[in-house]
This record gives C-alpha cells, sequence and structure tokens, in this order.
C-alpha cells in the first residue's frame, strides 16, 4: 500500500485556529470519526474571522460578532484543547513542540496558522509598528487608539498604514471611518484625524486587476487618506514623542501609531522543521493538502502554498478547504486513497469601505462602492459565523 493512505495511529492533532480548521472542528463535532483522539493548540482561546475583521475595526461589530470561539468548538469535537504556542515540530519523532508545555506526541497533524506581515528587513519596523498579524496585538493597539480619540478628539492623531494591499485599504477606511465618527460626535473637525497610506508599488492592491485598484485609489483620493505610493518604507524610529517613517526615496513623515499590513510571511520555526517551503517559507503541499516531504503532515489556509494552484493568501480559499481537509483526514486515517482538491481560479471579493458601502470585484469586473453590496457581504459573513453558533456550550 503507497505510503500516503497507509492506515496510521488515531492520535490526529490539529495546530492553529485558522479559518479551515474551525470548519474542520465543527465537522468532527458533527460526524466524528471513532477511535480518533483530538488535540486541538492554538495560542488563544478564540480566533477572529478576517472577513468581519474590518467591520469590527469601523465599529460595526463587536469583538464577539467577529471571533470564533474555540473553546466551546473544541467542546463540541470532542478535542482536548490546549492554550499554547507551536514554536518547532520534531518530525521523527513525530512532536509538536510547545513554548509552555511538554511536547505533543501526533500520528497525524494539521497546520493552520496563518501569516504575519514580513518586518524583519525594515530598521526599526518590528519595535515600532505595529503588525496586522497577530490579532489580538492589532487589536489591542487599535483600542488605544480609539481611546485616546474619545478622551481627547481635540488632539490631533496621525496614523500610517504600510501597505497597500487589500488588508491595508480596508484598514485605513475602517480606521478612518470610525475616528471620524468621534471627531463628529465631539464636534471637532475631520482635519484632527490623518491617515497615512505607504506603498512601494505605483498602484495599489497590486496583484487585482486595474479596474478595481482604480475604484480603491478614488476612493481614498475622496475620503482624503494620504497616499504615498511608489514610496518604499526603509526606517521607523522615535521623533519629538512621535514616530518618524522614513522612506528610500527621502520621504519623512510623523506619526503616532504606524500599523504594518506588508506582504505575509512565515513563523521562523518552520525552517527548521524539515518541511518542504516555498521561498517565502509557506508549507508546501500537493493536491491532496498533505506536505510534500510529510504525508503524514497536512496544512491549510495562509501557511500553506499549493504547488500545483498557487492562489493570494486570502480568508476566502481557507474557508474552502476546510471540507476536503476533513475528507482527507477521515480517509487517511481509515486507510483510503484522498481525494484531490483543486481551488477555484476567480473569487468573489467584497471590500467594504467602512462606511456602509463596499466594493465587489471579480476577475476583471468591478462595481463601485453601495449600500447593496455591504448588506450582501454583511449577510454572508454573518452566515458564515451563524454555522459556529450554540456549539459546545
Amino acid at each position: 500500500m503507497p505510503r500516503n493512505i497507509q492506515p496510521l495511529a488515531n492520535n490526529l492533532v490539529i495546530v492553529g485556529g485558522g479559518h479551515s480548521h474551525a470548519i474542520l472542528l465543527r465537522m468532527l463535532g458533527i460526524k466524528p470519526l471513532s477511535g480518533v483522539s483530538l488535540t486541538l493548540i492554538s495560542p488563544a482561546s478564540d480566533t477572529p474571522y478576517s472577513g468581519m475583521l474590518p467591520g469590527h475595526i469601523a465599529g460595526v461589530y463587536s469583538r464577539d460578532e467577529c471571533h470564533i470561539n474555540l473553546q466551546r468548538l473544541a467542546n463540541f469535537a470532542q478535542a482536548q484543547f490546549y492554550i499554547d504556542e507551536v514554536v518547532g515540530l520534531d518530525l521523527n519523532n513525530h512532536k509538536v513542540i510547545c513554548a509552555k508545555r511538554p511536547p505533543v506526541d501526533f500520528d497525524l497533524l494539521s497546520i493552520d496558522i496563518g501569516s504575519t506581515p514580513a518586518t524583519m528587513s525594515v530598521s526599526g519596523a518590528a519595535e515600532y509598528a505595529v503588525p496586522a498579524k497577530p490579532v489580538s496585538q492589532l487589536l489591542e493597539h487599535w483600542y488605544e487608539v480609539v481611546d485616546s480619540v474619545t478622551q481627547n478628539p481635540q488632539i490631533k492623531m496621525r496614523i500610517a498604514i504600510a501597505g497597500g494591499g487589500a488588508g491595508g485599504v480596508e484598514l485605513a477606511l475602517s480606521m478612518q471611518a470610525h475616528l471620524q465618527r468621534i471627531l463628529q460626535q465631539a464636534q471637532q473637525p475631520l482635519s484632527n484625524l490623518e491617515i497615512h497610506l505607504f506603498h512601494r508599488h505605483p498602484e495599489l492592491m497590486s496583484h487585482h486587476h486595474p479596474s478595481v485598484q482604480r475604484q480603491v485609489k478614488q476612493i481614498l483620493i475622496k475620503r482624503d487618506v494620504k497616499l504615498h505610493l511608489g514610496e518604499t518604507v526603509c526606517k521607523i524610529a522615535p521623533c519629538d514623542e512621535l514616530l518618524e517613517i522614513k522612506c528610500e526615496s527621502g520621504l519623512r513623515v510623523k506619526c503616532d501609531k504606524i500599523f504594518w499590513v506588508t506582504q505575509a510571511s512565515a513563523p521562523q520555526w518552520l525552517k527548521t522543521t524539515g518541511l518542504a517551503t516555498d521561498e517565502r517559507g509557506f508549507i508546501l503541499v500537493n493536491d491532496t493538502l498533505q506536505s510534500l516531504t510529510h504525508p503524514e503532515v497536512f496544512a491549510t489556509g495562509d501557511i500553506a502554498t499549493m504547488i500545483n494552484y498557487p492562489r493570494p493568501k486570502a480568508g476566502v480559499f481557507a474557508v474552502r478547504q476546510g471540507k476536503p481537509l476533513y475528507e482527507n483526514l477521515r480517509r487517511m486515517l481509515q486507510g483510503q486513497p484522498l481525494k484531490p482538491y483543486i481551488p477555484q481560479q476567480q473569487y468573489l471579493s467584497l471590500i467594504g469601505t467602512g462606511d456602509g458601502n463596499a466594493i465587489a470585484t471579480r476577475g476583471n469586473i468591478t462595481l463601485p462602492p453601495h449600500p447593496l453590496l455591504w448588506r450582501w457581504k454583511d449577510w454572508l459573513d454573518r452566515r458564515f459565523m451563524q454555522q459556529f453558533e450554540g456549539l459546545g456550550r
């Protein structure tokens, strides 16, 4: 029998609480795998849903509305849940190395730990910028900004966002909408808020169709977000009780807070595991979502790169991988042949603009911001979250 369909012992360890794993745990609760011992390891008891996070920052959703309760999901799936950070793997001895607790043994391993923005190459970024992930850290700093503007709306607040992809654009618009609403309620001028968006490419959302690039640029200019396009940030340093961003061109901008939403990268510890990775350190997987080098290891979501079907690091793909992941883990545990999964080529992207509107884009078609598109996005996101409600209580 080929190695990749060899029946394994029944110790399944799930590392990370990403979108694929949330769906996997729900399915394991609905259709349990008999005789399988389940363990979930994740650094927090809940996990953010990326689709609703900009809406939370815009003040539309509460924190609970945009987070999946992993403790309840683990209870529902009858999984042992360790709240801990994974810092390594011993693949020869089938052990997951954790930061706080002893190593966890596995027979079959699934990894869905997302990604982090790359900050290492920019001087001062790791010390002074707030990375978009982990989300808990981002929100902690964001709540500080909201509190500061609420308590002192008369004092100017300057926010910089490094990275003009979809994540950076949504963050800029969502932050601006929320803070402007606070200023309006306090009857303070909107000029008390400045949002700066830095992007090293000449066009925003560089990997998207020009039609959405044009729409997004028009919205940002109309909303008076300060765009710094074709500007590569090379240094961040304290300056006069503020933070100063320096670009390769010589441009310097002083800000109160800097959020870092640049190209995704993988955690450093993955490089020491022996798993095959791409040039950015993401786990290379085949069509069955298995590691190319270790078939007992599966990976999904942002942390995985499908070698035959490379796709953007976007939540829409992670969500779709949940069901095939469950199916192939079930088949592997039962010694059955695995089924290939082929992700869609084009996908609908609904981008909230923070003010009750959204843009819709798919392929080369882009619809301008409209309240009906926001209502559609809101309905889709709430429907996704509803599948986790009431589980494991």
